[in-house]
């Protein structure tokens, strides 16, 4: 089971919890911040969907 690193959204209203949450603009900026956010914090990317995507540590 995973640990959710962080959350990049483009729905504000759709999102809470405990991990950080980016809100972003466009889907390509989610992209973006989504992947760079995976290569610092040596996580996984999902996209969701849905407008969002979760940043997961496989490594637990």
């Amino acid at each position: 089971m995973g640990k959710i690193l962080a959350v990049v959204s483009t729905k504000r209203e759709q999102v809470g919890g405990g991990a950080p949450i980016f809100i972003v603009e466009t889907e390509k900026e989610q992209q973006d911040v989504a992947f760079l956010l995976e290569k610092i914090l040596d996580g996984n990317a999902h996209d969701l969907k849905n407008g969002t995507m979760i940043l997961v540590d496989h490594n637990d």
